[in-house]
This record gives structure tokens, sequence and C-alpha cells, in this order.
């Protein structure tokens, strides 16, 4: 629920953003930042929001995160450049600690051999947000405006942040719906409360790992391929292919759907070939360069298609198998994260939003010095390629710790 309140609320943007940029005189390269501007303190404050969760647990951590990211919603709907870029800012920040709490949520919550399926589902709502925001903003903004849309948006996650305070607990030990035998299946896997190894974050570990260095790298180029859908492909339907608002508000939520439907069925499959093999490198390295290989072939083969639709469901197809890859990153930093799987995600999730960050604004450059958008289209594909490739160099045995140029 908070993934997808978080994505509905950080899309709006990418279907409203024609609409925005005429209504305040925009030019493209302004509307880029003002999209990127959420990134860039998403990216940064990543170890921040996974050390406040820590610090406070997830209980108390996440329903705040919900307040803050609503109440920049609605600062958005302010309507004037320079509070939106704020806002924008702000909910970023808000935002920031969700993934890493959450995956240190699941490791304590989800059994091993279940991690990538939670993954998956977790993955996969964040797609869900951004498939409900792209039609409903859109039918939002054509109805009532885009500076209502973004206010209305504020609503859901003030209610869900005190039900959530209310229901849930850090460790199953401490929820009274969790009987005996819930608790020992799952905590034969999970960290240990109040480890003395989890005191202290071995941060010059972390930094000199080359597998923690080849994780960051392969989120970097995923996250900045699947952003493209939140920010410039509505704009690139619109333009390049002539469709309508409304229309490519509905188009773009075909890509995303594929993401979640991707996403649950990686989880599945990649936890299935773990309880088959015993393999981490086959459940999670192979199955994830596989998945994105897969894409990137797609993603080149629309290049040469000039049917809107088809395009839309070849890149939709593509989406679908980067999505299967998508557990397989969450889940190997529940494999290799040890006693610091929080910080360990952080760092890749902070990796992978700097991406998300640049690409935003490269498109309008890609555009410019091309005159078309197929070069971004193309480099749109390359992302999935490097992606690859970086898996491909990540050694899977041990813990990031373990393979770390400076011992502890």
């Amino acid at each position: 629920m908070a993934a997808v309140m978080a994505y509905v609320t950080r899309n709006a943007i990418g279907a409203a953003e024609s609409t925005v940029r005429a209504d305040l005189g925009l030019t493209k390269e302004q509307s880029g930042w003002l999209m990127s501007l959420f990134f860039w303190p998403y990216a940064l404050c990543q170890i921040p929001g996974a050390w406040l969760g820590q610090k406070i647990g997830p209980r108390r951590a996440l329903p705040l995160f919900g307040i803050l990211w609503s109440l920049a919603s609605a600062g958005m709907a302010a309507g004037q450049l320079f509070v939106m870029a704020g806002m924008r800012m702000f909910m970023g920040v808000a935002q920031a600690g969700l993934v890493p709490v959450c995956t240190g949520v699941m490791s304590r919550w989800i059994p091993r051999t279940g991690q990538a399926s939670a993954s998956g589902a977790f993955a996969g709502f964040m797609s869900v947000g951004g498939v409900i925001a792209a039609p409903l903003t859109a039918w939002l903004v054509v109805s009532c405006g885009w500076r209502w849309a973004f206010g209305l948006y504020a609503l859901p996650g003030l209610v869900w942040a005190v039900w959530f305070h209310a229901w849930f607990r850090n460790r199953p030990a401490e929820h009274p719906s969790c009987n005996e035998a819930e608790r020992a299946l799952i905590e034969v896997d999970a960290p240990k409360a109040n480890d003395a190894e989890t005191a202290t974050v071995p941060w010059a570990q972390i930094l000199t790992s080359p597998a923690m260095g080849w994780i960051c790298a392969q989120q970097f180029f995923r996250a900045a391929g699947y952003i493209f859908f939140s920010t410039w492909f509505a704009t690139y339907l619109q333009e390049a292919r002539g469709v309508k608002i409304i229309s490519s508000g509905l188009l773009t939520a075909l890509p995303l759907l594929a993401d979640v439907l991707g996403s649950l069925a990686g989880g599945a499959v990649s936890d299935l070939v773990l309880r088959r093999t015993s393999s981490v490198r086959l459940a999670r390295q192979g199955l994830a360069i596989t998945a994105l290989t897969c894409c990137a072939a797609l993603t080149f083969t629309a290049y040469f298609c000039s049917s809107v639709s088809l395009i839309v469901l070849i890149i939709s197809a593509g989406t679908f198998c980067a999505a299967v890859g998508n557990p397989c990153s969450c889940a190997i930093t529940m494999n290799m994260g040890g006693h610091h799987v929080a910080p360990v995600m952080s760092m890749m999730n902070m990796s992978g939003n700097l991406g998300a960050a640049l690409f935003p604004l490269a498109v309008p450059w890609l555009q410019s010095a091309t005159g078309s958008w197929d070069a971004v289209l193309l480099g749109f594909g390359g992302l999935y390629v490097a992606g690859a490739l970086c898996w491909a160099m990540l050694k899977v045995e041990g813990t990031v710790i373990d393979q770390a140029i400076i011992k502890g």
C-alpha cells in the first residue's frame, strides 16, 4: 500500500507534464529539471532514511514518511514553479527511506526462500502506483485541473499512516496475530534483534566491496531505463506519435502494468529456482541477466516499428522481461547484506535513483541533438544492456562484507 501511494504521488507529474509546462510557460529543459528534482534528494537521502528507520523502527518511520510525502503532494498544488520545485525535492526526501526500510522489514518477516516473491510484490505494487497515476492523473487534469490532482493525491497517504502505525509491529515476536509456528518459520533466516554485529555499520567494507559496486551499477542502469515511463514516455507518445493526452496516459499505463506482472512472476520464478537448486547464482544472477537481455532486444525491435499500438505492445513486453529481474535486485541485497540489509539496500537504491535523476535530463538533450526521439529509444534499450553486463560481473558468493577490499 505504501509503494502504491508513493508512486502515485511521484509519477503524477509525468502524465501532467505537457499541461503543467504549457500552463507555467516552461521549456522542455525546465520541465525535465522539475521532474528530475525529486530524484536528487531521494538518492542522497537513502542512507539517512535507512539510518532513521533503524533508529526509530519501521512502525514509526514508515507512517512518518507517508505523512511527509502527502504534504509535499499537497504543496505541488500551489502551481508556482519555485514552490513546486521545493515540494518536488521535499517529496524526494520524504520517500527516500521507503525502500531500504521496507527491505529490512521483508528480511525480518519473510523466510529466505520467499524473499524474492515478497520483493516482486513490493516492486510490482510500485508500478501499480504508476499504472493508477498515468490514466487517473490524465483524467483529473482534464476534469478538474492538475492543481486539484496533486492536492487530492495527498489524502490517501495520511489515512494510511494512521492505520499502519496502529496495525504493524517491527518484528513477528511483537505482533499479536503471529503464532509460534509462524515465528519459528520466519525467524530461521531473519536477522536477530539486538545482534552485536548490527551496532555499527561497516561503511568502509561496504564502500570498498566490488560486489557492492556491481550491485549499485546494475541498479543505476535499470532505474534509468524504468524512469522513462514515469517522465517522458507520455510526451514521447504525444509528440513523436501524435497521441492525445488521455490516450497517452492510458498507453503509458500498459508498460507499467507489464512491470507489475513481471515483478510478481519474477519473484515467484526466482524463489522456485532457489528452492529447486539452492543456487543464488541461477535464481538471482542468471534470471536477472536473461531478463534484462530480453528487454533490450525487444526495445531495439520497437525502434523499427511505425504502429503506435505495436510499439507500445513490444515495449510493454520488454518491460515485463526487465521486471522479471526486479525481485532479483532486492533479494540479492537480502542474500548478500548479512546483518546490514538496510544500509546495503540504501546504497543500491541511491545509485538507482542517481540514474533516474540523470536520464530525464538526458532526454531533451538527445532529442535536441538528433532532431528526433529515435536516439532516446535506442538509449533506453542500451541502458538494459549495460545492466545485464553489470549483473554478469557480480560474484554472488558470500556477503558484500566478505568481498570488501578493506577488511574489518
